[in-house]
């Protein structure tokens, strides 16, 4: 098959205002980074040793000082075979650009990959932000033990340690991290959530709970400005109870589709967004949307065949039933240039994007959308 060219960069004419990007150049650069001898949470419960390397693949966007010619990036589908070419504005190791720009890491779903958020990662790097969007292993399309089916204990346990040896890595300062489904999860445990007594037990932990106990009374990094947990998996099954919720301690904004069937939007979402009520928080509802509301780029056109081995077209990893997805990636690079700018630059004047007069938004552009917040204690 001919390769497409699918793009990630692209912002529709009628895209709110902060979707635009920002004045710097982009340049991007592959890191191997590994962290020695972590616990090795499959190896353990197969009576192996416990302790490994832990090697994690990074795309790490940043300022750059002049522009380039873009990239293309090399990935494969949700089937984990498909070859996919994506297409961007971020220019192949460009020379950076000087300063000390705060750290955004990005935290794929289970499964997923590095390059499922890069749009939001050039986006944000034009704004003056160094994006480090990681590859975790066992979560990946195709990683042998994600598609043995024996990795998700493995991944609810390592989420929040992989987002701390990065920023560690990269020498942070001060960061946010931005998750998608399981990756929400672990921005909201690295925020201070702790996981419920029954997490340890659940079916779906498969075991690890002697190790996910770690995560019962997590401490927010100081270094953690803001969270945004983008569908965010966990408190429909109670890997959360209220009281474990009330422990988050930094600042977040939730995106979610009102029909999420995965994450649950009434008895899971809705439960995180009042229950955190140690911090002012945001939820913006993408009215009708499912799962895939707001964090994957548009399906590429080789997603949209079947293939023999999943039991569903892989095009329906990227896409939604009701909303265009180019659509929402525009609407959610928006919202989170005003939060992270109001929390991680001190920039107060983007508080008055975070309401509901949808400023920014054309008229009668931000139909289907609800935006609430409650502020901290409420």
């Amino acid at each position: 098959m001919t390769p497409h060219d699918n793009r990630i960069d692209l912002i529709r004419p009628d895209a709110p205002k902060l979707a635009q990007l920002g004045g710097h150049p982009v340049g991007v650069k592959t890191l191997d980074l590994v962290n020695p001898a972590q616990l090795d949470v499959l190896g353990a419960m197969a009576g192996q040793p416990a302790l490994a390397d832990r090697r994690l693949v990074v795309e790490l966007w940043y300022p750059a000082a002049q522009h380039g010619l873009g990239s293309t990036y090399h990935t494969v589908t949700r089937d984990g075979r498909t070859p996919v070419r994506l297409l961007g504005s971020a220019t192949r190791d460009a020379a950076a650009l000087g300063g000390d720009f705060p750290l955004v890491i990005l935290s794929h779903g289970y499964p997923g990959n590095r390059f499922l958020m890069g749009h939001l990662g050039e986006n944000l790097a034009s704004k003056g932000y160094l994006v480090a969007s990681i590859d975790h292993p066992q979560s990946t399309y195709d990683d042998p033990a994600y598609l043995g089916g024996q990795a998700f204990g493995s991944t609810l346990v390592n989420r929040p340690l992989d987002t701390a040896f990065v920023a560690d890595a990269l020498g942070a300062t001060q960061m946010a991290i931005i998750g998608y489904s399981m990756g929400g999860y672990g921005a909201l445990v690295a925020g201070g959530a702790g996981v419920s007594e029954a997490a340890l037990a659940m079916e779906r932990g498969a075991g690890v709970g002697p190790y996910l106990a770690r995560h019962r009374v997590p401490v927010a990094d100081p270094r953690l400005k803001a969270i945004v947990p983008i569908g965010p998996w966990g408190r429909q099954i109670g890997v959360w109870d209220a009281a474990g919720m009330a422990g988050l301690s930094v600042p977040a904004l939730i995106l979610a589709g009102s029909r999420d069937d995965v994450s649950g939007y009434d008895t899971g979402m809705r439960l995180i967004f009042e229950e955190a009520v140690g911090v002012t928080r945001h939820l913006l509802t993408f009215q009708g949307a499912g799962h895939n509301a707001a964090a994957p780029f548009p399906a590429p056109l080789e997603s949209w065949a079947p293939v023999e081995w999943l039991p569903f077209v892989p095009f329906e990893h990227y896409a939604d039933a009701v909303w265009d997805n180019l659509r929402m990636n525009n609407i959610a690079a928006h919202f989170v240039t005003a939060f992270l700018d109001l929390h991680l630059k001190g920039d107060a004047a983007k508080a008055a994007y975070l309401t509901e007069d949808w400023l920014g938004f054309a008229e009668g552009s931000a139909r289907g959308l609800r935006l609430e917040t409650l502020a901290k204690g409420a």
